[in-house]
């Protein structure tokens, strides 16, 4: 097999001759990293570090979840495969979507490619909404393995290629709201690469601690120091591992800890008038608690044309405080805040109550999209020579693929 190679959207990717790992820490801004090792809680990638390789990827923008772990997955970006938010407006419908279902995304997987060629490949991911796109066409039948930490209980063969996972990891399942959902995800990432033994695996977490606390933190410094032990293990066990982002995270707060919100549909309705143009945010999913549907990166479409251009809103939004950038490329118009402000639609169109216990933290602008980019093994001469010339997300397993050996 060691002279077999994968092609997929340009690169051609070598067989692996150790278990190849990547671990996406969902909203796991490179700070946490900085703080962490200059603290000495990080010791297991501060040596990964000094061995390896580290450095600063550019990430997708908008910086958000399904985008970048796509863009990951299938070694490209959101241009090829398809998935530019967690949520969007069908233009033919009018209708707006969640952009959680397989049939969005225009890529195969990497995971998908090497399996067909014969490998044994391992999905995990926290949130079940990343589970399908992650495991799209993947055969299962073959010993190949897609499932979420979300759903742990309910894993079926024919469903997720393993059943009787809570007992395989010996956790119970945890809670949507904790920082138990990622830490199985790694758990049960270590107990199959032990058991099975897969060529890839690729370990997608969730962002609920980071959304609640700053580097630095207590708790997300425990939150860290766990996942400082779990990488130690898998390198332990033989597998190169990587470790990256899918994004970055920012505090979002006034000074008196209220979230520093521009709401926009609001904004456009009392310039323009009600049902001129729609706003839409693509950072929306199921898990308010975590940011109120509240990013650094909105859509907004025209409804009525003849009563406002993509100029006109571009020229009155660009004035509003905490508005960074207005370019028309995505809908009619693309709105990125700055580091320190969210954007959303109409005030009562979201539900803050479960922001109450701490500092607005969040991303999907520009400023969160810078993530680490870390090898467990050395670059070779062709890679670091690439590297110096920057580094973007969605090349993450080439460079541990093809850059180690």
């Amino acid at each position: 097999m060691d002279n077999k190679t994968i092609h997929l959207n340009g690169v051609d990717y070598a067989w692996p001759t150790r278990p190849i790992v990547v671990v996406c820490i969902d909203g796991g801004d490179p700070a946490y990293i900085e703080r962490g090792i200059a603290d000495g809680i990080l010791p297991n990638i501060e040596s990964c570090i000094q061995r390896g390789f580290s450095g600063v990827a550019a990430g997708a923008v908008p910086s958000l979840t399904c985008p970048n772990n796509m863009s990951l997955i299938t070694g490209a970006p959101a241009s090829v495969h398809g998935i530019s938010g967690n949520y969007y407006l069908d233009a033919a419908t009018g209708k707006e979507v969640v952009m959680t279902g397989p049939e969005l995304l225009r890529s195969p997987t990497l995971l998908k490619q090497f399996a067909d060629a014969g490998a044994k490949v391992v999905s995990i991911t926290a949130k079940d909404k990343l589970r399908r796109q992650l495991g799209k066409d993947l055969d299962l039948a073959r010993g190949n393995i897609s499932f979420s930490s979300e759903n742990s209980d309910q894993c079926t063969l024919a469903e997720n290629g393993i059943e009787n996972v809570l007992e395989l990891v010996g956790r119970p399942l945890p809670d949507m709201y904790s920082a138990d959902l990622s830490l199985f995800v790694l758990e049960a990432g270590i107990r199959l690469l032990e058991r099975v033994r897969p060529q890839l695996m690729f370990l997608s977490l969730t962002d609920y601690i980071q959304h609640k606390n700053a580097p630095g933190d207590p708790v997300a410094d425990d939150f860290f120091k766990h996942i400082d032990a779990c990488f130690g293990r898998l390198e332990s066990l033989g597998a190169i591992v990587a470790l990256t982002a899918d994004h970055g995270m920012n505090d979002k707060s006034l000074p008196d800890g209220s979230p520093n919100v521009v709401y926009l549909q609001d904004i456009i309705n009392e310039r323009f008038g009600a049902d001129t143009a729609r706003v839409v945010c693509p950072i929306t999913d199921s898990f308010v608690r975590h940011h109120g549907a509240l990013g650094g990166f909105v859509r907004v479409w025209i409804r009525d044309h003849q009563r406002v251009s993509a100029a006109d809103i571009i020229a009155h939004i660009c004035r509003i405080p905490g508005v960074a950038e207005a370019p028309d490329r995505e809908g009619e118009v693309a709105v990125i805040a700055d580091a320190n402000t969210v954007i959303g639609g109409s005030a009562n169109e979201h539900d803050l109550s479960a922001l109450r216990d701490a500092r607005l933290r969040s991303h999907g602008g520009v400023s969160e999209a810078s993530v680490p980019f870390i090898l467990s093994a050395p670059l070779n001469e062709t890679y670091r020579t690439r590297a110096v010339h920057g580094l973007k997300s969605y090349q993450l397993f080439d460079y541990t693929i093809n850059g180690t050996r």
